[in-house]
């Protein structure tokens, strides 16, 4: 059985369609990539995934869990949401140890120091989130995702605001992952990053899945790259005229 499973999806915002008959499954131990335009629709759908937002019809189902349950879905996954922030009247440290009791964790100092080193940021520990840099919030947000170890990770654009070092630091954390036998399902615009990572993609555009598939199978001819692919995918659709 997939670990996720979306089907048949539609949201709206009054007279705007966001997502329109949005279907695809997520495998056990893949690295799926959903990449589109800005405005496309991959936040919404992530949001409705993780039961942050409900879907007008369809349904998402993850880890067997449907996202009209969101508390037992938040519990089961990792999910790092784009440009929100860790609480900003929490130290970092504080921040990670709420996240470990949020999911009833135990051996919570030993779990917060090694992601505190891990992302280098132990000088911060005590420093109130509002008062650290945005790479450093961005560090805090990804930390409280991978903290509980989960079989699933969704995360949203998560290496914004993150230099060099630690991009690959956490590419290469996202691929350790994989090779466990883990699943992330991850929305992002860096696509030189996502090539190196991802099994499997799916393109959205204007609320719609477009193309979807692994890179090889979407690939004209071994010269072309995940730029190539998604731009000649994107400017293939012909938008209907109104």
């Amino acid at each position: 059985m997939p670990v996720i499973e979306v089907k048949d999806l539609y949201k709206s915002f009054g007279s705007v369609k966001v997502l329109e008959d949005v279907s695809f499954n997520v495998e056990k131990g893949e690295f799926y990539g959903l990449f589109g335009p800005n405005g496309a629709g991959k936040t919404t759908l992530l949001r409705i995934i993780t039961g942050q937002l409900e879907a007008d019809s369809g349904t998402a189902v993850t880890l067997g869990v449907s996202a009209t349950d969101p508390i037992e879905v938040k519990r089961s996954v990792g999910i790092v949401p784009e440009a929100e922030t860790p609480p900003t009247f929490l130290t970092t440290r504080e921040s990670l140890e709420l996240a470990c009791r949020i999911r009833c964790l135990d051996d919570i100092k030993v779990k917060v120091d090694h992601w505190l080193r891990f992302f280098d940021i132990e000088d911060k520990a005590d420093v109130l989130c509002r008062d650290i840099s945005k790479g450093q919030r961005q560090k805090v947000m990804l930390a409280s995702a991978f903290i509980h170890e989960p079989e699933v990770l969704l995360v949203d654009e998560p290496f914004i605001n993150l230099d060099p070092i630690y991009q690959r630091k956490v590419r290469e954390y996202f691929m350790d992952l994989i090779e466990e036998g883990r699943t992330v399902f991850m929305c992002t615009h860096i696509l030189e990053i996502a090539e190196k990572l991802c099994s499997r993609i799916a393109v959205i555009h204007e609320g719609r899945i477009i193309q979807q598939g692994s890179i090889e199978e979407l690939r004209r001819d071994q010269e072309e790259n995940l730029e190539d692919i998604f731009i000649r995918v994107v400017e293939g659709v012909q938008t209907p005229a109104a």
